[in-house]
């Protein structure tokens, strides 16, 4: 396949994984398999991925700005974790031989798949647990729990899912936010705000490692980036009247289909 086609098809890749992002998530399930399918290796396709879609993780997370007011303590912790977590990750792709990662890369795909599949049972527990919580309480205005000091078991979780996030990331939003809710945080939106947080410090450190390590195909990553950001832009506006439900169902279709394309491919 010539530049020009790749690029374009790339963009386009970039484009709808971005509003799925801004709609529902899961737009990671689409661009590395389509990176794959431009002829990318599996290894280059998710270091190429990671650093298209950052510029789009930082929309995000401005977008969210106003949730983390007040929320200092829990973004300073958090962050060094994420970072160290999404170091050592990218550390382990790249002394992974790309053969046994081109063997392991069809189950990250099925794993992320059905771990985005269980996100909206996850969010539905959160919600259950936290309007539970506010039931036993007299005071009508419960405090935040992402004011209370961070233990080191969650900050030590937290290391765990950054190593996760640098090394593949497709689902690592869905295992922090379950986090997040069993931590006694309630509002979901601050809730989203913390994930974007942690998410952009794992794959900002990710993103610069593979960089450095020349993993970068730059031509589709920078296309992808653009896409990413315009594909953002478009589905905050459609979040609001595409139903949910029928975005989830492309989501997993897609990574149910890349799953079985990368495993009768190979």
């Amino acid at each position: 396949m010539s530049e020009l086609p790749r690029i374009a098809l790339a963009i386009a890749a970039a484009v709808v994984a971005g509003v799925m992002n801004a709609v529902a998530g899961g737009g990671t399930l689409l661009t590395f398999p389509a990176l794959v399918g431009v002829g990318l290796s599996p290894l280059l396709a998710n270091a190429t991925s990671t650093v298209a879609l950052w510029p789009g993780a930082v929309g995000s997370m401005w977008a969210y700005r106003r949730e983390l007011v007040g929320a200092r303590a829990w973004t300073t912790r958090l962050a060094a974790p994420s970072l160290a977590g999404g170091l050592l990750g990218a550390w382990l792709l790249l002394v992974t031989p790309p053969e046994r990662f081109d063997a392991i890369v069809p189950w990250l795909v099925l794993s992320a798949t059905i771990l985005f599949m269980l996100q909206p049972l996850v969010t539905r527990a959160v919600l259950r647990r936290g309007r539970a919580v506010d039931a036993t309480r007299s005071d009508p205005s419960p405090a935040d729990a992402s004011l209370r000091p961070l233990p080191a078991h969650v900050l030590a979780y937290q290391f765990l899912i950054g190593i996760y996030g640098g090394y593949f990331g497709a689902g690592v939003g869905i295992l922090m936010l379950a986090a997040l809710g069993f931590m006694g945080l309630r509002n979901i939106h601050r809730m989203n705000g913390l994930k974007n947080w942690g998410g952009l410090c794992m794959n900002a450190v990710a993103a610069v490692t593979f960089a450095a390590k020349g993993l970068v195909d730059w031509p589709l990553a920078t296309a992808m980036a653009v896409g990413s950001v315009a594909g953002g832009y478009l589905g905050a506006g459609l979040a609001q009247r595409v139903p949910q439900p029928l975005v989830r169902k492309a989501v997993v279709a897609v990574g149910l289909g890349s799953a079985v394309w990368l495993l009768t491919s190979r």
